[in-house]
């Protein structure tokens, strides 16, 4: 039995579990947002938050290790700037996470495997990118589960990170990611960036990125963006110039 056939079979036992103990965990949906307020390190407050809150779900806004930042990106659909992103990232030497879906995950063949090969880390971001705290328990799971085995099936990558579509989860949820050995991560940092007919001025972007650093971040672009494409490279000079690994 292969390790995609064994996360749904794991994911059975798992659900009648999450039912028997679900009456115990709040099922209401929250939407994640880092806020505003920053402590003495820069961090903004709700993520710092949100780790001491869920931490016990393995679920994540920054990371522990205060001399790094983790760029990640949300892969919902191609916009023709991922192959600008990864040129950037192979010329800087740095590592990425990519939270693809579904419908990603089956047409862009030729973007996933170069990230595996250049040695960025694939996320699960679901496979059909549903609000996971509005469906049934067993519907979450096989949002997880059923991209995981196509992913692991078609590039023999097994992912370990999910992300909330939309941001919207649930304490129910968070245990369901848990229950079939995932992490989840959110983000410590992201601005306005989707929207690829109203696109922020690179200037602009680039120092709200470089005044919003912080130790531990997590890091989160689209990479439909424009803008992104444009400034990820003085972004990445600009947070070793700071003292901060990639």
């Amino acid at each position: 039995m292969t390790m995609g056939r064994m996360i749904k079979a794991a994911a059975a036992a798992a659900a009648a579990l999450i039912i028997a103990d679900s009456l115990a965990l709040n099922t209401a949906a929250m939407g994640y947002g880092q806020g505003t307020a920053v402590d003495g390190e820069n961090r903004p407050s709700d993520a710092v938050l949100f780790d001491e809150s869920f931490g016990k779900y393995d679920a994540y806004a920054t990371t522990p290790d205060r001399n790094r930042i983790i760029i990640t990106f949300d892969q919902g659909y191609e916009n023709g700037y991922t192959a600008d992103i990864l040129d950037t990232l192979k010329e800087k030497d740095v590592k990425a996470i990519f939270f693809l879906t579904g419908d990603y995950a089956e047409k862009e063949t030729e973007l996933v495997e170069r990230m595996i090969d250049e040695g960025h880390m694939l996320g699960n971001h679901s496979m059909n990118h549903k609000n996971l705290p509005e469906l049934t328990e067993q519907e979450a799971v096989c949002e997880i589960a059923e991209l995981h085995d196509y992913v692991l099936d078609k590039y023999g990558y097994e992912m370990q990170y999910f992300r909330f579509p939309c941001g919207e989860y649930s304490e129910e949820s968070l245990r369901t990611v848990q229950s079939l050995g995932y992490k989840t991560l959110f983000w410590s940092y992201a601005y306005a960036d989707w929207q690829t007919d109203a696109q922020p001025e690179p200037s602009a972007a680039l120092e709200k990125l470089k005044s919003s650093a912080h130790g531990g971040e997590i890091l989160l672009l689209h990479s439909v963006s424009e803008t992104n494409a444009e400034i990820l490279g003085d972004a990445i000079d600009s947070f070793r110039e700071m003292g901060f690994i990639l």
